[in-house]
């Protein structure tokens, strides 16, 4: 039986890879075979990529970055996502082409249907089953980015950037709701994680 596709996403600092481990965890306890990767990164061209966009000292044309960003996505796609999902695990992503939306697009300027074109030369029919959206205030948001931590580029950038990120993920989630469940990633982890467990012992209900 073929797994199941799961992609979280959000701004810089909403709290994805916190909630990524739990929701790993949650899963495994239920005898569910899963398998945590991210983008950019899952690969070894992923991971180069990743170390180039986050602190490369070249700072590329947004145009470059997104093309960039789905070569890498073909090669986590044929190398580890598809297999993995082949294999009945599912696949817990940590941004995927949602992300570049809204950063590419929304962000930093790159038409729309351009995105969309990569999206389905790429991809084909292939789509995230269902996609968690942290949805945090830019300016929670970066408070929370401090916190430990060298800030990357993406992560350095203004207020305004985040501004246009988020509200291009959430035009995502208006264009596919069926997909896309919007969290208030403003609350407690505590709280958060209530509303992950809600809508994943739900959706495994569904699906089993």
């Amino acid at each position: 039986m073929r797994g199941k596709f799961i992609t979280l996403e959000g701004i810089d600092g909403a709290g994805k890879s916190t909630h990524l481990d739990w929701l790993a965890q949650f899963l495994a306890r239920r005898g569910i075979k899963v398998k945590v990767t991210r983008e950019p990164g899952g690969t070894a061209l992923g991971e180069k990529l990743r170390e180039l966009m986050l602190h490369g000292n070249v700072r590329l044309h947004p145009e470059t970055e997104a093309l960039l960003m789905f070569a890498a996505r073909r090669e986590h796609l044929e190398k580890v996502i598809v297999p993995a999902l082949e294999n009945g695990a599912w696949v817990l992503c940590d941004r995927f082409t949602d992300a570049t939306y809204a950063y590419q697009s929304g962000g930093s300027g790159v038409a729309w249907d351009k995105i969309a074109v990569l999206e389905q030369w790429v991809q084909h029919e292939l789509q995230p089953d269902l996609t968690v959206l942290f949805d945090v205030s830019p300016e929670v948001g970066r408070q929370r980015g401090k916190r430990g931590k060298t800030a990357d580029r993406f992560e350095r950038e203004e207020k305004a950037y985040f501004r246009r990120v988020r509200q291009a993920y959430l035009r995502r989630a208006k264009e596919y709701p069926d997909r896309v469940h919007v969290i208030d990633a403003n609350s407690s982890v505590s709280t958060v994680q209530k509303r992950l467990e809600d809508i994943f012992t739900s959706y495994c209900s569904i699906t089993s």
